[in-house]
């Protein structure tokens, strides 16, 4: 009986520090916002352009299925862990990421997913890895057994590593396990194998992904 009362004590403990954290996420999401529109407003009026940071993250969904692959192109798929038709990663943009998606131009669609999209991936269809399982995330100990010694102890401490590309993104990352989207509701383009750009759906979409994957989500 005491160790149920100490458990319901650490447990109030845990939710209260879940709440300050979630609030403190929410402000930090808001000062990102508000200092891009002061800064946008200040170069309109000083009649200078605003030239916005060239993003971190980027979110990759496979769009061809697995015959007829040239063999490099397969490999990086592989290393992307984008092994099914329509799965889904999320990835940090550096010079040596990007050069991988242009080899898989053909194969994928990528682009700058929003705040909005990341939470309802990691919360509709977020699945961790834990013991090489593929375990769906509806409780918050799933994520704080195996990332805890990190300091992620919920899902939106996890919402937040991957949105901002923090310090522990990369175990982060590995923890999500692709996610297993669905065909897009009214279905792909005419053309699906063209660039974005000339009808198609591959390539890079920058933040047009947002629409496309809450067609899929």
């Amino acid at each position: 009986a005491a160790e149920k009362v100490a458990n319901k004590k650490a447990n109030r403990q845990k939710r209260q520090v879940i709440f300050k954290r979630a609030e403190q996420y929410v402000k930090e999401y808001r000062q990102i916002e508000r200092s891009e529109v002061r800064l946008r407003r200040q170069a309109k009026q000083t009649g200078n352009f605003f030239v916005p940071a060239q993003p971190k993250l980027a979110f990759v969904i496979r769009t061809k299925g697995i015959n007829k692959i040239a063999p490099k192109p397969r490999k990086v798929l592989q290393l992307l862990r984008l092994l099914q038709i329509n799965n889904g990663v999320f990835i940090r943009l550096t010079y040596a990421t990007t050069q991988m998606l242009q080899i898989i131009t053909p194969y994928a669609a990528w682009g700058t997913p929003n705040l909005k999209t990341v939470k309802e991936l990691i919360y509709k269809r977020g699945y961790g890895k834990v013991n090489k399982q593929r375990i769906p995330i509806s409780d918050n100990r799933v994520i704080e057994e195996t990332l805890g010694k990190y300091g992620i102890i919920c899902v939106e401490d996890l919402v937040h590593e991957i949105y901002t590309v923090g310090p522990n993104f990369k175990v982060a990352n590995n923890f999500l396990w692709p996610f297993k989207l669905s065909n897009p509701t009214g279905g792909w383009a005419t053309r699906k194998f063209r660039h974005f750009i000339e009808g198609g759906d591959v390539g890079n979409r920058e933040d047009k992904i947002n629409a496309l994957v809450r067609r899929m989500n």
